[in-house]
């Protein structure tokens, strides 16, 4: 069950709004205790910090005040009274490309949620674009730790029309993995949870003609290498279809682990300690860098009132580049 923020209170433009987050318990999560399936879901916080919100009644059950012992029942639900808790720090930088009165482009930070989930809510590219706008419409998202392009639509009937055509939206990344990855990649077949990993929201890649399973979705990624240097290569990613984490596991299940991510690296066991803040030195230098080294480098659509094609990039941004040192670069500049 997907968390669901919802917002109560005055407009977006004003800061003194309330936020409440919830989420329905499933079945297999009863019997559980309240505070255990807290600290199992939502690793942000510590057990005994979410124990400390249960107390303070900042946790409701069905409505009301609970207890950190009691037993979970399939259905129930649970709401997070989070409107005043600090928010992780994060880089609030973020650059207009585009912006006319249908839509929106940017190119956000590689440390920047694109909207509210968790601890986060003012600390989002959606809150943080709000401020400047007014209301805006997510079109499409990329992770807190890929930085690049955002596309986003200033009403609602755009939102909804561009969401039906999303598969037209021509969409570049670019992303440093480990290992010599081949000239050229078309990896067809599925994503599923990775039953085998430790990492609950991790998941595989399967080059297959039919569904593995009934979690099954059918992704498609076009890989190009630009150049290879250091034990890594920087890749070229061109999406066919849009899949939740797409390029990451797609990568890391063909062998080529993503520079950087703590969950499609080297070593997703650096999650887990990431999320209990017990990371180490070996971790970071595992690592390489300190978040996932995927950019969204470029997007290209057919605008919704004039028809006209609007093509925007993004330079890859320094954390990045850096990474380029040694690298003997091939087809593009990037």
């Amino acid at each position: 069950m997907s968390i669901i923020i919802l917002y109560i209170g005055p407009m977006i433009s004003d800061k003194n709004k309330t936020r409440t987050t919830s989420t329905l318990v499933e079945a297999a999560d009863a019997g559980k205790r309240l505070d255990a399936y807290l600290s199992e879901r939502f690793t942000y916080l510590s057990r005994t910090e979410w124990q400390s919100h249960i107390r303070d009644a900042r946790i409701l059950l069905n409505g009301g005040k609970s207890r950190s012992s009691r037993k979970l029942q399939s259905g129930e639900c649970i709401e997070f009274l989070a409107d005043d808790i600090e928010e992780p720090p994060v880089d609030g930088k973020y650059g207009v490309v585009y912006s006319d009165e249908s839509l929106i482009v940017v190119s956000k930070s590689g440390n920047l949620p694109c909207h509210p989930a968790g601890p986060f809510f003012k600390n989002t590219l959606w809150y943080l674009l709000a401020e400047e706008f007014g209301k805006v419409y997510f079109i499409n998202r990329i992770d807190r730790e890929t930085s690049g392009l955002v596309l986003l639509a200033r009403k609602p009937e755009i939102a909804a029309e561009m969401s039906e055509r999303h598969s037209e939206i021509r969409k570049k990344y670019v992303v440093f993995v480990h290992g010599e990855f081949p000239a050229e990649y078309h990896a067809r077949g599925f994503l599923m949870p990775d039953g085998k990993s430790a990492v609950r929201k991790k998941r595989r890649f399967a080059e297959s003609a039919k569904p593995p399973s009934v979690n099954s979705e059918y992704a498609e990624t076009k890989f190009r290498l630009l150049g290879t240097g250091s034990g890594m290569s920087v890749v070229e990613a061109e999406l066919v279809t849009g899949r939740l984490h797409q390029i990451r596991a797609t990568l890391c299940s063909l062998g080529f682990p993503l520079a950087g991510d703590k969950i499609y690296g080297r070593d997703e066991n650096i999650y887990i300690r990431f999320v209990r803040d017990e990371m180490t030195d070996a971790d970071r230098l595992l690592l390489v860098l300190n978040r996932q080294a995927l950019h969204a480098a470029s997007l290209e659509i057919s605008h919704p009132l004039t028809g006209k094609l609007l093509s925007c990039k993004a330079e890859l941004p320094d954390d990045m580049r850096i990474l380029l040192t040694g690298f003997s670069q091939k087809h593009i500049d990037i």
